[in-house]
């Protein structure tokens, strides 16, 4: 399928679109100076030279060290990574804790672990899909190995106390992984303040290409590699992405860059007003998530629609070039429920009339205004239809 000329993008969370600046950064890597980093000869050298500027560049970008950065094949294995470490590193341990809102690649290894021995238990999500520290410090034993809690939540935008809850989890002797994808780059991931053990982080969330990630490990943490090989400083076998890891570092410059000239409160801004022309075009329309905005990130929006499947909604905004989601694009083409709303207490019905409009970078307020004039006509269809 052929996407129109003009579209509007309101799925963000799921891809952003490589930027100028960091397709031109790539550009060179792939022909003019294509050399394996690993290789001795001046090409080699060069190419080692801009891994090295990349981790440096993405570090500075987490409050981290240069050090302290593991490059990847992006979210996923950032995510599996930590966590199969994270168990490791704790042998005498046999407990992994994880939110029940995660993403699928982290609450996917439940059955894998829990045939290896590990007892894998969720903490419950509240109603507005945060974590509640005291349920962490309720649940987390000496038996526990590793904590797992995002920073943001993928599909409703809801800010996780990471602060609190990574101080509890260090008290009990477990280390914390948190998953930072749909936080980096729309608000600011300083793990100065944070004393995460690892974060993972995905460069096609930040206009970065994809096939490649990031993740942190702290100085001093124990860490087995899920691929061992002599790359990463023996911490990630294979090849280096030269091109890819390249595309991050320029991708959290550009990052570091937006969010210090305020594109975090312009997103907020456009985000609220699609908000409040939802809430007012389309009577009985709710939010899932946080109604305080210090605690849900900037770009993302989650609503209900009462008595109107979302998937036709959604089908409908598509025909108008106008692209949105039912939840997690990992997920996308499975008419099964978010496990996200499900676990916020949702019923299934309601899971599967709720949308997500997430907005990046790039959205405008011309997007905006189409996306509620969209709504508006399709509103009328639905009314028009229930009165026939």
């Amino acid at each position: 399928m052929i996407a129109p000329a003009s579209f509007v993008d309101l799925d963000s969370s799921a891809t952003t679109p490589v930027s100028e600046r960091v397709l031109e950064a790539m550009r060179p890597w792939f022909r003019e100076s294509y050399a394996n980093p690993g290789s001795p000869s001046p090409g080699g050298e060069r190419a080692k030279m801009a891994v090295s500027e990349a981790r440096a560049a993405l570090a500075e970008f987490l409050g981290a060290k240069p050090s302290e950065i593991l490059f990847t094949s992006g979210g996923t294995e950032s995510n599996q990574t930590a966590i199969r470490s994270g168990v490791r590193a704790r042998p005498g341990r046999r407990r992994v804790l994880a939110s029940a809102v995660e993403h699928s690649s982290i609450l996917g290894l439940a059955s894998e672990l829990e045939g290896e021995g590990i007892r894998f238990e969720k903490i419950p999500s509240r109603p507005d899909g945060r974590i509640d520290p005291e349920e962490v410090a309720r649940r987390v034993d000496g038996e526990t190995a590793l904590v797992a809690v995002m920073w943001t939540n993928n599909e409703t935008g809801s800010m996780n106390p990471v602060d609190e809850i990574v101080e509890i989890a260090h008290r009990a002797g477990a280390l914390f992984h948190c998953d930072a994808v749909a936080a980096a780059g729309k608000v600011p991931v300083d793990l100065g303040g944070v004393p995460a053990d690892f974060l993972s982080l995905s460069a096609h969330k930040i206009h970065g290409p994809k096939g490649v990630g990031a993740l942190f490990v702290r100085s001093g943490t124990p860490f087995f590699p899920l691929m061992p090989g002599s790359q990463e400083r023996k911490r990630r076998g294979g090849t280096e992405n030269v091109p890819g890891i390249v595309g991050l570092g320029e991708a959290a410059r550009e990052s570091r860059s937006y969010l210090a000239q305020g594109g975090a409160s312009r997103l907020e801004d456009q985000r609220n007003r699609l908000e409040e022309g939802i809430l007012a075009l389309w009577p009985g329309a709710r939010r899932n998530g946080p109604a305080e905005p210090r605690i849900r990130a900037p770009h993302i929006a989650n609503f209900q629609f009462p008595g109107t499947p979302a998937e036709k909604i959604l089908l409908a905004l598509g025909r108008e070039g106008i692209y949105v989601s039912m939840g997690s694009a990992c997920s996308s083409g499975s008419m099964d429920p978010s496990h996200v709303l499900l676990a916020m207490g949702l019923g299934r019905e309601e899971a599967l009339s709720s949308l997500r409009f997430s907005l990046g970078r790039d959205t405008t307020p011309e997007d905006i205004g189409r996306t509620l004039a969209a709504l508006s006509r399709i509103l009328a269809q639905e009314t028009a239809r229930r009165v026939s």
